[in-house]
């Protein structure tokens, strides 16, 4: 697939309508060559045939023309693209004023210029971005060669200032590095936020910057560095700490505001889910539902991009403490098209909707979520490590019900559809335990001397953070099944 397909294949509704729209402010009478290519590539996707669609558009002598055509289509759908969001990220706007300048420079239409200007640098000012501050006032000093209005002793002072500015962010750059590394090196962190915090501020003294440290800045920027690193590594236990200290820290300061909301929303989702790793369901809804408030803030500014978020908070402390409970946040969610448009949302309803019947012991209810999520066009693209869990999820649930002309015919595809990924040592436990669950449908399973073996040994093969993926913790279900085997 080349990029235009790419392009056009990720476009979601709004901008195809959008883009049709752009479109038909050139009227035709002939049928539009550019539409015909752009709604034949998105119909056609993966199964996109260059040869096909030339040969419908063109002679076989027009080869070139067709290139021209597929060129002026990529054109013509990023300028629609750009119409359409060019205030959506305050960058893209800031850029867009930028070429109003040169646009009206060229023209030598210097108080629009100025004007465009100015809304560039008010712009770049809220949102602290000193390197296009840097382009925009060597603008002013450019114009002011053309406009005596302007006084270009006011910008080069201004420019000075920003480049010491700049020069301390890009030393912000270097300890923030420097802090990453020596978290990721670094083997004698304790269990407390103390040890992490002990670091920070010894590497901003070794690079001898101390007043570094109040800089709200770069205080976002530290808590954005580290945050991402004890996540990676799994710290679970220093992150919370960390989250804890830093969240509060910023919250008495003052220090959110609009233009750093998203980060706020961001810290708290982060808060909540290392609490939840941690086992402090309680608290981690009283954070959900702080997180919950926040998203309102603003007139709502970032409410819909993280409902699923939120949604999500609720659907994992519950699935630890009240199954009932995540059953009906699983249905809100499900209720909602804002949620349930998204493919990926969709899955995640269907699948956590599976296993909570599951663990309630209603296994038809388990079987018929399992299967309408087995059905989306979308579960053939998901990772094969999940849908290989899913299909030996489905095998217990086949298990059971005691349905088990079902379950030899599920077995038998499912050594056939993962054959590879059985091979994987990371996919020993879901081996096993299909090997397990086999055994387990023949008669007198309880003496099968190989059974009980494989199930005195699934506690060392299955994965430790099984729960947290959402899917069935295999020792936990085979001690019900072998109490004597698994004490």
């Amino acid at each position: 697939m080349d990029i235009l397909n790419q392009i056009i294949c990720g476009l979601n509704k709004e901008q195809v309508r959008f883009f049709k729209m752009y479109l038909s402010r050139i009227e035709t009478e002939d049928e539009r060559k550019d539409v015909v290519l752009f709604d034949y590539i998105r119909k056609s996707s993966d199964n996109y045939d260059d040869e096909k669609i030339f040969r419908r558009l063109y002679d076989d002598n027009e080869k070139n023309s067709f290139y021209r055509l597929k060129n002026r289509l990529m054109r013509e759908v990023n300028k629609s693209l750009t119409l359409q969001h060019f205030d959506d990220e305050p960058v893209v706007y800031i850029f867009r004023l930028l070429a109003l300048v040169k646009f009206y420079l060229n023209k030598n239409a210097l108080k629009p210029a100025h004007y465009f200007l100015r809304k560039a640098e008010q712009k770049a000012k809220s949102i602290e971005n000193l390197e296009l501050l840097d382009i925009i006032y060597g603008e002013f000093i450019k114009l002011a060669r053309e406009q005596v209005s302007i006084n270009p002793e006011e910008y080069i002072l201004k420019r000075k200032e920003n480049l010491m500015n700049l020069s301390r962010m890009r030393t912000m750059d270097d300890i923030l590095a420097a802090v990453i590394y020596r978290l990721k090196v670094t083997q004698n962190l304790g269990t407390t936020d103390s040890s992490v915090i002990q670091l920070l501020q010894k590497t901003i003294d070794d690079f001898d910057d101390k007043s570094l440290s109040s800089s709200p800045l770069f205080r976002f920027k530290m808590y954005q560095g580290v945050s991402q690193v004890l996540l990676q590594s799994h710290q679970y236990a220093l992150l919370e700490n960390y989250l804890l200290k830093t969240y509060h820290s910023f919250r008495d300061e003052k220090l959110f505001n609009k233009n750093n909301h998203e980060t706020k929303l961001q810290m708290l989702i982060y808060l909540v889910n290392s609490l939840y790793k941690n086992g402090k369901q309680k608290l981690s809804l009283e954070y959900a539902d702080e997180l919950h408030t926040a998203m309102k803030e603003f007139g709502n500014m970032l409410y819909d991009k993280y409902l699923f978020y939120y949604y999500n908070t609720l659907v994992i402390n519950y699935s630890r403490t009240n199954k009932r409970k995540e059953l009906e946040v699983l249905t809100e969610m499900d209720k909602n098209p804002k949620i349930n448009s998204n493919p990926f949302h969709r899955q995640f309803i269907l699948l956590n909707m599976s296993l909570a019947w599951f663990d309630l012991k209603e296994f038809n209810k388990a079987a018929r979520y399992l299967s309408r999520l087995q059905l989306l066009p979308e579960f053939k693209e998901a990772d094969s490590a999940l849908r290989l869990r899913i299909a030996v999820t489905e095998l217990m649930i086949r298990y059971e019900l005691n349905d088990i002309d079902t379950f030899k015919y599920k077995h038998k595809q499912f050594r056939k559809d993962y054959a590879k990924e059985l091979t994987y040592p990371t996919n020993e436990s879901e081996k096993i335990m299909a090997e397990i669950l086999n055994l387990m449908t023949e008669e007198n399973p309880k003496k099968n001397k190989s059974l009980l073996s494989k199930v005195k040994n699934i506690s060392s093969a299955t994965h430790a953070d099984d729960d947290a993926q959402g899917l069935i913790h295999y020792a936990s279900w085979l001690k019900e099944k072998f109490p004597a085997v698994l004490v």
